[in-house]
């Protein structure tokens, strides 16, 4: 039960009676009628801009087509109020009587309440992580592959069809420089000294392990080929194992993925890559060109020469790009062309990538490449997240040994645990940086936002114990709570909770179309609060204590509140991928 859609449902309803009337021109564009909460509650329940988005096409005033809706909709049964307020604006007040009904429906529902079909089933791939295999995760790649995670899980909620994708990066020079750094440490294995890593080679301790099992496979063979011979067969064992590593970290996150793609795959056999510049060729959008010299920063892969280029100026972009290199190689951009029309054939019209704040002068040109490869038929969205700052009671932290010159994703789980790492990286928008305290995010206060909403859950399962230990004969599951009677929930904090439980719906869907699943993570502080306030009220007012031991019959109705606020942390705390703790230890 989504209120907000369901009246502005009624408001579109009450336009089309006037048109049918003759008072509003018809033909208005009755899909920019939004409902919402007013944003001062003294105003009531709900309002609508109806009046004020249709005004200038139907030809009249804001105020006067307003009164013309009111005066529709004062005629709903669950409407006490309605009033026309400034130039336009109509808010509505409905029947306290009218939220316990939400509450029912939570309780009959459960977790399922609030999951939309917004997305119609519609197929869409979620990319994000795809850090190059080149050693462990670390915590700037944690803050994507969280964000990333809890938003196809979103999407999923909200009814799309999501495929949650992993891109694999093996390809290019940088795993050549795995494969040296890899050759370095198996030597090493064999007894040779090796001293420093040389500059330019990977540092860390976590390639000891891949050194030692390339020497108990092959013992001291590979040492006496030259590089051409032994480079892809450490390469394609750094590689895996480094792949393992990293499926461990996100393991460690409560992360899998649907699928791992690899970006050799598109040049392995059939030459993909190619295939696709030839088709982008012959559509157009590709040519034989020179590329400008660069007149502000340089461009990095801007060469004074004829080559293949992609028009991404005729979608947006500021220069065309380059696809093939001097020495005939792909650039990386062509590779992600062919990788993103390879989802286009898998029939996924909507795509999101989740990529790093570094990487943002890269969206219009892959934005672009997407229309082309599609004929303009897919789309693709890019959310980027910004750094994260790891602090240690406002100390930053020093860089880790193992990894040789940054924080591990792993260490960090470790330390402080999935549930406030995963909390913490979506309780700020993800294109915001982000201040990680590790010592803050384990205590326990309502500073600590995991701990805070954690224990409301936690409070919510006490509270049902203590209620079956007072009345031994409650019904068993949540469901038996919604035909108590309800409407004995009439306190401002009970109304309150009740009217944060219906907007539950309304955010999900809100969420899901701005890919912002820190929303969630703020609405269920904010129901946190509410229901640790309405706690500490029935601690100060007994007659609003949730378990009243001689009364039965308002017991029962104070209960299912409680069963539905828990239920509703519960399946927010889902999306988030942070347990629902039943007890705080």
């Amino acid at each position: 039960m989504n209120v907000y859609a369901i009246f502005a449902d009624h408001v579109r309803a009450a336009v089309t009676a006037l048109q049918e009337e003759g008072r509003v021109p018809a033909g208005l564009a009755l899909a920019r009628v939004v409902v919402e909460p007013p944003r001062d509650a003294s105003n009531g329940d709900l309002a609508t801009n109806a009046a004020m988005v249709l005004a200038k096409d139907a030809g009249m005033k804001p105020r006067d087509l307003a009164v013309l809706i009111a005066g529709r909709l004062e005629g709903l049964p669950q409407v006490t109020k309605v009033e026309v307020a400034g130039p336009g604006f109509i808010n509505i007040s409905l029947d306290p009587a009218f939220w316990p009904t939400v509450l029912a429906e939570v309780l009959r529902k459960g977790t399922a309440f609030g999951a939309s079909t917004l997305g119609a089933g519609e197929p869409m791939n979620v990319e994000y992580v795809s850090a190059n295999p080149t050693g462990p995760m670390h915590v700037g790649h944690c803050r994507g592959a969280v964000f990333g995670d809890a938003m196809a899980s979103l999407l999923a909620f909200a009814g799309y069809k999501v495929t949650r994708e992993y891109y694999i990066n093996d390809a290019g020079a940088q795993v050549d420089v795995l494969a040296r750094s890899a050759f370095l440490r198996y030597r090493e294995a064999l007894g040779e000294e090796i001293g420093a890593i040389p500059e330019g080679l990977y540092p860390g301790d976590y390639l000891v392990p891949v050194g030692e099992a390339l020497t108990k496979e092959h013992g001291p063979a590979l040492a006496a080929l030259p590089e051409a011979d032994w480079l892809p067969v450490v390469k394609d064992a750094a590689i895996t194992a480094m792949m393992a590593m990293i499926r461990e970290d996100l393991a460690a996150l409560g992360i899998s993925f649907d699928v791992f793609f690899s970006e050799r795959s598109l040049t392995q056999g059939e030459d993909r890559v190619g295939a696709t510049i030839a088709q982008l060729r012959t559509s157009g959008e590709v040519y034989e060109g020179r590329l400008p010299p660069p007149k502000g920063a340089p461009i990095e892969d801007w060469e004074d020469r004829e080559q293949i280029l992609f028009r991404s100026t005729d979608f947006g972009d500021d220069v065309d790009r380059p696809l093939v290199k001097s020495d005939g190689s792909y650039t990386y951009f062509a590779g992600d062309i062919a990788y993103h029309k390879d989802k286009f054939d898998r029939g996924f019209l909507r795509m999101i990538d989740v990529w790093g704040a570094d990487h943002g002068g890269y969206v219009k040109r892959m934005q672009a490449a997407v229309k082309a490869v599609s004929g303009g038929t897919a789309s693709l969205d890019i959310e980027l997240c910004q750094l994260v700052r790891l602090t240690r009671n406002g100390e930053p932290v020093r860089m880790s040994k193992r990894a040789g010159s940054f924080v591990t994703l792993r260490e960090v789980v470790d330390e402080v645990g999935r549930d406030a790492v995963r909390f913490m990286m979506l309780f700020r928008k993800n294109d915001a940086p982000l201040d990680f305290d590790l010592g803050k995010v384990i205590e326990q206060s309502r500073e600590n936002p995991v701990f805070y909403v954690q224990y409301a859950h936690a409070r919510a399962q006490s509270i049902l114990r203590n209620g079956r230990v007072a009345f031994p004969d409650l019904p068993q599951g949540r469901e038996g709570f919604a035909d108590a009677d309800l409407a004995r929930l009439d306190d401002s904090g009970e109304i309150g909770l009740l009217m944060r439980l219906a907007a539950w719906p309304r955010l999900v869907e809100q969420a899901a179309t701005a890919r912002e699943p820190h929303r969630v993570a703020f609405f269920l502080y904010e129901l946190a609060s509410d229901f640790h306030a309405q706690w500490n009220k029935g601690k100060d007012l007994p007659h609003l204590r949730f378990i009243m031991e001689n009364d039965l019959g308002l017991t029962m109705p104070r209960l299912g509140l409680v069963h539905g606020v828990a239920t509703v942390l519960a399946s927010g705390l889902a999306l988030l991928g942070v347990e629902a703790v039943q007890e705080m230890k």
